[in-house]
């Protein structure tokens, strides 16, 4: 494994000081929640090995979302970075192929790189909505590839396949003899319709999602893998056992009591999402210098910013930061067009969301005035 640290992981808010950050916009997920937002209270818990697969009960929630699924089909692991992390290095080699459509979150692009598979990316277009060509994918698999890696709903974007997008992969990976991964970290984030998990359509799909981003809760480092290839599900459990055994009992009760109450968090978290979705609406809508592709789901959108040749980017972010406290992930996180910005909305509060997206407006027209002078 070559491994290199990803620009995401350099570049975030924990390395530069979140006491430098007077407008985080940078988080990809809702707000950090405690424990008392979920009126729970660690009980005096036993702490031996926990159950290598994951605590039975949180398996069973995550399969209750989907018809066809049983907790057997479902593995729990350290984050949905843990999961995707025990399904590349259990299905990659230096000898595999791969297709990314991409952007895609860091982990699913530098895990393989750091195995040195060979990838093939399939580069989502603004200017054609961010919307997946599937003749595109067809065409990028080889005799030797292993997986299609997808999100949905979409990071940075937002935007989600269709149903019948999601069934003609389906189809594509089952006459190829591949798999299709989608991780549906921000499933639950849905803004309309909701798209049954992957893996509960094919043993050919693995769904991968976590507690992280639609629950505020990164800190238990709860996520799972969800697959009905029984075969597979031994490879990934011996991965997971190699890696570190079993994961936190502590953890896995919480997560268990959270997915307890996963709809009454869903159903209250809903109207404040679609406030601070409209709030970004209402400032693209009035700023000139900017346009975006409207996200279907998630927390997290990726608008674009009108510069002339020769805007010094670099002194932009350093400035936006510096000058007016707001960070940002800026398009080159994502491998994209530095013109491009991931902004989260629903991890600020709203009057720092407010105040983020007013320094961005005065920022880009303070740089381009400077680059016309």
């Amino acid at each position: 494994m070559d491994y290199a640290r990803m620009v995401i992981e350099k570049e975030s808010p924990e390395e530069y000081g979140y006491d430098r950050i007077r407008f985080n916009l940078s988080e990809s997920s809702v707000r950090d929640r405690r424990l008392s937002d979920f009126n729970l209270s660690v009980p005096d818990l036993l702490l031996p090995y926990g159950e290598h697969r994951g605590d039975p009960e949180l398996r069973a929630y995550v399969a209750a979302q989907s018809k066809g699924l049983a907790a057997h089909d479902v593995l729990v692991a350290a984050g949905a970075a843990g999961a995707l992390f025990v399904i590349a290095t259990t299905l990659l080699s230096r000898h595999d192929h791969l297709v990314v459509v991409r952007p895609n979150y860091a982990t699913n692009i530098e895990t393989p790189r750091a195995i040195g598979c060979d990838i093939t990316f399939i580069d989502l277009d603004f200017d054609n909505g961010f919307g997946l060509d599937l003749r595109a994918v067809a065409s990028a698999i080889r005799p030797n590839t292993s997986y299609v890696s997808i999100t949905c709903p979409h990071n940075p974007t937002g935007t989600m396949i269709s149903r019948a997008q999601l069934d003609a992969l389906i189809a594509l990976v089952d006459k190829a003899g591949c798999r299709l991964l989608v991780d549906e970290t921000y499933r639950d984030l849905t803004h309309g319709e909701m798209l049954p998990l992957a893996a509960s359509l094919s043993p050919r799909a693995i769904s991968v999602a976590s507690l992280s981003k639609a629950y505020g809760a990164p800190g238990i480092r709860v996520g799972w893998i969800v697959t009905r290839d029984a075969e597979l599900m031994e490879r990934f459990l011996a991965a997971k056992e190699q890696i570190g055994i079993c994961g936190s009992v502590v953890d896995e009760w919480i997560g268990a009591r959270i997915l307890e109450k996963r709809d009454a968090f869903l159903a209250a978290q809903a109207p404040v999402l679609a406030e601070r979705l409209a709030l970004v609406r209402d400032w693209v809508e009035n700023d000139p210098l900017i346009d975006w592709v409207e996200p279907k789901g998630g927390v997290v959108c990726f608008p674009r910013f009108r510069n002339g040749p020769g805007f010094d980017f670099d002194d932009f972010y350093a400035d936006l930061l510096e000058s007016y406290g707001a960070y940002v992930g800026p398009g080159h996180w994502f491998e994209m067009p530095r013109n491009h910005m991931r902004i989260g909305f629903l991890y600020p509060l709203e009057d720092e969301l407010r105040g983020g997206l007013a320094a961005i407006s005065s920022a880009i027209r303070k740089h381009s005035a400077r680059q016309r002078s």
